[in-house]
């Protein structure tokens, strides 16, 4: 049986209890039992390092990785899912460099390379439990016991097969490369980990004099911020196409005619130092040609240091590949002997003794220092500096056009990371240095001559074992680098190169899934993962290594700064979902700019506004449902079983609109996921839960609550059930714990017979719905889209005028150029003038009528800004604008005024009454580009008491909400108005039972009686009178002798043969039946009126039932306080009128609200009856609990056509 939904929630602790539920049932791998004969679907997984925390980063992929593999399980695939620890590399040996105070290759000698190993190995997986927690605590579902780490052999072994693969079709090769340096860790690092981390820094700004050897009172000046590379320079670059000049003078200049760069080709200069000096001989020392050299920086004269630039090192002949390269810089970033005057300094610090030497000797023009971005090692958070070290390549230049036909295979989210970002990388690939000066990774498996003419490559440890002649267990440095491999050529033995770790060694092997479906990384990935993956996976195999790929954006600091542990400048994950929930978070992260490659500021108070604003509104839906499945039992006796295939197709229209909205949500869910589009995906569903909560639920309240009979209410809840069934499966990949939460208790009311899935003991195991494209109807959408349009705009106009909802008003106006919109709005009426407090609805194509036009005022800030000279002669211009015009611009969305086009932006449209037409003070209006709403605004005195009535119901309810009541707990309200006799007093009196029909409680004047069971009191002011109201247990029914019919008359509204004839009085005689115009208390038969004999009635009818429906009042409210009068024809013989017939009867005809009902034979109520009523005439009562008794008398003569009598009191 369902269980009862409590009306508070505390989201994180139903995680926690959905978590042990996933753990007692083994849900995830019974997820995979169950879709192991289906399709696979297969995606790549980076790995993270275990070395440190999970970030917001980490969990933003792991879970846009959760909702795709999700949802491609629900869409009938089989997804393996194993986690990955990167467990080698330079975030390892830097915790350990800090650990043990390892200042460089020297340290790590002395203690040797397999203590150091030994160190590492030590805390890879420091964190692994509560990387563990982390992932669980999430809602990702991945398999930890089954996992796999960089470390282990067989997957070392699978990177040598890689590289072999690399190294057999002839990509790999030797060569020396400039590239970012670390001289903290003592690494070369990847553009790519370069990038990482740039400041802003002052850095020294020398401008030096090279003097020309053809004549040396001619210098080039050369500008730079890098003063210690300055010993280094080989040569001067200028751009052939840039004009220069020659001047001369010290405190006066002589500027002499300009020439073209490419006339001082080839011209050599003095050297600043004489470290190289005879680097002159083999070209050093003379002025090259480029045109990276621009004018907009600097002098157009730049300095080169070849082997500390990023710029090519192959100036024509300046520097030869198997030359030495001028490096005078050692791995810790201090100056080697050659640098003789500097020597052991390190460079940065050398700085201001290079400037010195250079004032000293006359070659400083001008010294002083300079802001600029500067890149700092990810790591050590050190400033790096470009180095020439030798490396190994994989060639990548001569397959750019392959790389990028096959990047255009690729599916790409968002498309522009494609074609911009990424390809653009793609375009100016270059040859890819992989080796690194590192010990705990994957070595790279060559063995080489000292020489390196002779180079084996080795693809696997039973090769290597074959080739020395040892038996191998691990291929990590410590166990290989000893082990030689006897030279074919002579060359005694071959050793295995020194350097150790590539950055590819990290990944899952891809061959065994190839491509994949599916891949998702941070922005950051397109110059690291996603390139390493495309230039493998393109020169192994020729194609791409995956199909669809989403790129997510960076999560900064809510100041938009870089999260920072040090700072302190972001909230602690672990506390965000423990205050808000995994759930609160995985939604918040996706519904952002984020998933579409862009940052996101993270703010805390976002992941709260996901509870509010949707977890919250959702939990009451599905809590309503609950609420009123479990009353419909109570009171009915009816077990609600939902079956799709068996239930009953709605004819309310909100019914279909919601059906209609669900399932066109589930077709656009579905092509946007296959789009890998969560983007847009998630604000849709967001949306979907405003419509379902303030909408639908709310327009249908008292259908659920079965005011409208039974089968209505079944009828609702049925449809009510399946939306949130839908909603339940479709949201279980993004928000997996509270879709389980509701759907556990949400089962019981599945009727078995219409589950699919053989276990479907968890939401998870669930397909997606299927879309019902009959139930799509876009013209019903249409129309409650226009409902919508109104009631918001008349709730701003309420807004605006200070004016409640629950203060009435006479009257709604609503004016559209289309007839088709205004059928709309009609077949809606009855939404509109409820959730607007409105008495009536009048629609019109002619704002005319009213005396409205339109007028247009500019936006100062936006037309100011852009318009500035000439804004002050446009405003006067807009001004004057014709209604007829602004018409016109609402519809296009543009207007030329002055020669000047504005747009929506630019101006405010605003509605005016004519002053003459009287409207100006009777309505207020409000418009959007296709509706104009007026409210009547006119107070009135009896909607002003009908207002105040409704704030003390506001305030009976609030109080029964702040008693932990729930609506089937009998209460009796009583109250006091201080000073007695004031205004609330007589509102009070005079609304009693339209209080009462709203509140389903008797409501009494104190004192409250002594023996009462007092649960709640509570003193308030209201409209400057002291209301003070006490809930008390159970509820006192008025008693009353029945005697015949309990009121005089009552209005109905008659049908003949099938047609409406009208609003009638029916005068109740014991042998006669009046129909009357009148209105007015009479018991009598007025002059007028239709006598109509009773065996007439029937037979005139033509019915079973008159068709009544009380107009008097409002709906609820009796005309004589507590009794009224029901009428129904029960023929001898035939149409028993039943138990539950008459009941629904009786709350259908006096808007009862669902009140609980019974059938008593007797007026004092102690005869109880529950069975069919026979044929035989008696008298009976039935007792609406708490607040009411209703006596009914059913007299069956024998005369087949007699009318019956139901008493109600």
């Amino acid at each position: 049986m369902v269980e009862p939904v409590p009306e508070s929630i505390h989201f994180p602790s139903e995680e926690k209890r959905i978590l042990q539920l996933w753990k007692d049932k083994d849900c995830f791998q019974e997820c995979l039992k169950q879709s192991k004969n289906r399709p696979k679907y297969t995606f790549y997984d980076g790995p993270p390092f275990a070395t440190g925390l999970p970030h917001y980063g980490h969990i933003l992929a792991g879970t846009i990785k959760d909702i795709v593999t999700r949802f491609a399980h629900q869409s009938g695939f089989h997804v393996d899912r194993r986690f990955g620890w990167d467990c080698h590399g330079l975030p390892v040996e830097y915790e350990i460099d800090k650990t043990l105070d390892i200042k460089g290759p020297d340290d790590v000698a002395k203690m040797g390379i397999a203590e150091y190993n030994r160190q590492c190995r030590m805390i890879v997986m420091r964190y692994a439990n509560e990387w563990e927690n982390s992932v669980t605590r999430m809602g990702r579902w991945i398999d930890f016991k089954n996992d796999y780490k960089t470390l282990y052999p067989w997957f070392m072994e699978t990177v040598w097969w890689v590289f072999r693969q690399l190294y057999d079709k002839g990509l790999v090769y030797r060569g020396v490369k400039v590239m970012p340096f670390s001289t903290a860790c003592n690494t070369p690092l990847s553009n790519f980990e370069s990038n990482q981390n740039y400041k802003d820094v002052q850095d020294p700004s020398v401008i030096v004099n090279f003097p020309l050897l053809e004549d040396e009172n001619v210098c080039l000046i050369a500008w730079t911020t890098t003063p210690w590379t300055l010993p280094s320079n080989l040569a001067l670059c200028v751009n052939s196409e840039l004009q220069y000049v020659k001047v001369k003078g010290e405190k006066v200049f002589f500027v002499y005619p300009r020439f073209p760069g490419k006339t001082l080709k080839g011209k050599k200069y003095k050297p600043l130092f004489d470290y190289f000096r005879k680097c002159g001989e083999t070209g050093a020392f003379q002025v090259v040609m480029d045109s990276y050299v621009r004018e907009e920086e600097g002098t157009g004269v730049v300095h080169q240091a070849p082997y500390f630039g990023a710029v090519s090192i192959s100036f024509n002949n300046i520097c030869q590949r198997d030359q030495a390269p001028v490096c005078p810089v050692d791995s810790s970033g201090c100056f080697t002997d050659e640098v003789t005057d500097f020597v052991g300094q390190y460079v940065k610090d050398a700085d201001k003794n290079i400037i010195k030497w250079l004032k000293e000797r006359g070659r400083l023009v001008n010294s002083g220092s300079f802001k600029h971005s500067y890149p700092f090692c990810w790591r050590s958070d050190t400033p790096l500096i470009y180095k020439a070290v030798p490396s190994w390549f994989i060639r990548v230049e001569h397959m750019v056009e392959k790389l990028l036909e096959n990047n255009d295979k690729c599916y790409w989210v968002p498309e522009f990371v494609r074609e911009r970002r990424f390809g653009n990388w793609l375009r100016d690939a270059r040859d890819w240095a992989v080796s690194r000066n590192r010990y705990w990774g994957t070595p790279i498996p060559l063995w080489c001559s000292d020489d390196f003419e002779e180079v084996v490559c080795v693809g696997s440890m039973a090769e290597l074992e074959e080739l020395t002649g040892v038996k191998v267990t691990d291929l990590h440095r410590e166990s290989i680098d000893q082990l030689t491999i006897p030279s074919r050529c002579g060359k005694g033995v071959l050793r295995r190169v020194t350097e150790a770790h590539y950055p590819f060694e990290n990944r899952k092997e891809f061959e065994d899934t190839f491509p994949a479906d599916f891949i998702a990384e941070g922005i950051d990935q397109t110059r690291g993962w996603f390139y390493t993956l495309l230039v493998l996976s393109t020169a192994l195999f020729g194609k791409p290594p995956f199909k669809n790929v989403i790129v997510n954006g960076l999560v900064l600091a809510s100041d938009g700064q870089k999260m920072s542990k040090r700072k302190k400048n972001y909230p602690d994950p672990g506390l965000v979902v423990e205050n808000y929930g995994a759930d609160a978070l995985r939604l918040y992260l996706i519904n952002s700019p984020v998933v579409r490659a862009e940052n996101l500021r993270f703010k805390e108070e976002g992941v709260r506004d996901v509870l509010k604003d949707v977890f919250l509104p959702w939990y009451n839906a599905y809590r309503f449902l609950v609420q009123n499945v479990q009353r419909l039992h109570k009171e009915d006796g009816i077990s609600f079983l939902y079956n799709e295939a068996t239930a009953k197709r709605s004819d309310n229209i909100m019914d279909k609109w919601i059906q209609s909205f669900t399932q066109s949500l589930i077709q656009f869910f579905k092509a946007e996921m296959d789009a890998y589009r969560l983007y847009t995906v998630v604000p849709k569903l967001v949306k979907f839960v405003d419509m379902l909560t303030n909408w639908y639920v709310r327009t249908n309240r008292r259908r659920f609550k079965g005011e409208s009979g039974t089968e209505d209410c079944l009828g609702a809840l049925e449809n009510l059930f399946s939306v949130l069934f839908s909603m339940c499966r479709l949201m279980a990949p993004f928000t997996p714990f509270i879709t389980e939460m509701m759907y556990q208790n949400l089962r019981h009311l599945i009727d078995p017979a219409s589950v699919e899935e053989k276990d479907s003991s968890s939401i998870h195991y669930l397909m997606l719905p299927l879309v019902r494209e009959s139930l799509i109807d876009k013209r019903i959408e249409s129309a409650v889209c226009q409902m919508q349009s109104v009631i918001e705009l008349g709730r701003v106009i309420r807004d605006r005028r200070t004016l409640p909802v629950k203060y009435p008003l006479k009257e709604v106006v609503v004016i559209h150029q289309d007839p088709e919109a205004l059928r709309d709005i009609t077949s809606l009426q009855k939404y509109i003038l409820e959730e607007l407090n409105v008495r009536q609805l009048t629609l019109s194509t002619d704002k005319d009528k009213y005396g409205i036009s339109l007028r247009a005022e500019p936006d100062h800030m936006v037309l100011g800004k852009r318009l500035k000279g000439a804004f002050k002669s446009i405003t006067a211009s807009i001004k004057e604008l014709k209604s007829e015009q602004l018409e016109t611009f609402q519809k296009t969305g543009s207007i030329v005024v002055d020669g000047q086009e504005l747009h929506e932006e630019d101006l405010r449209l605003m509605y005016s009454f004519n002053q003459t037409s009287g409207s100006a003070t009777q309505y207020e209006a409000h418009s959007d580009s296709q509706v104009l709403v007026l409210l009547d605004v006119t107070p009135d005195q009896s909607m002003l008491d009908e207002g105040v009535a409704r704030e003390v119901i506001n305030r009976i309810q609030k109080l029964r909400k702040k008693g932990h009541l729930v609506p089937s707990d009998e209460i009796t309200v009583y109250y006091s108005c201080e000073p007695a006799g004031d205004y609330l007093d007589h509102v009070i009196q005079a609304h009693t039972d339209f209080i009462l029909a709203t509140t389903k409680a008797p409501l009494k004047t104190y004192p409250v009686p002594k023996d009462s069971s007092v649960i709640v009191q509570e003193k308030t002011q209201l409209k400057g009178s002291d209301l003070d109201l006490t809930i008390v247990k159970g509820a006192a029914a008025p008693r009353a002798p029945l005697t015949g019919p309990a009121c005089a008359y009552i209005n109905l509204q008659l049908k003949l043969n099938n047609k409406e004839q009208g609003i009638f009085r029916l005068i109740i005689r014991l042998t006669e039946l009046y129909i009357t115009f009148g209105r007015g208390p009479t018991i009598g038969a007025p002059q007028g009126s239709i006598g109509l004999d009773l065996n007439s009635v029937f037979v005139y009818l033509n019915c079973q039932y008159p068709c009544v429906m009380e107009h008097s009042i409002a709906r609820g409210q009796l005309n004589l306080g507590y009794v009224g009068t029901l009428l129904l024809v029960n023929p001898v013989g035939h149409d028993y009128l039943t138990h539950n017939a008459l009941l629904s009867e009786t709350a259908k005809l006096f808007g009862l609200r669902s009140r609980r009902l019974k059938l008593y034979l007797d007026d004092a109520l102690t005869q109880g009856k529950t069975d069919t009523p026979g044929p035989k005439s008696y008298f009976g009562s039935v007792s609406m609990l708490p607040s009411m008794h209703l006596g009914w008398l059913l007299a069956r003569p024998s005369s087949a056509q007699r009318m019956g009598w139901e008493t109600l009191s």
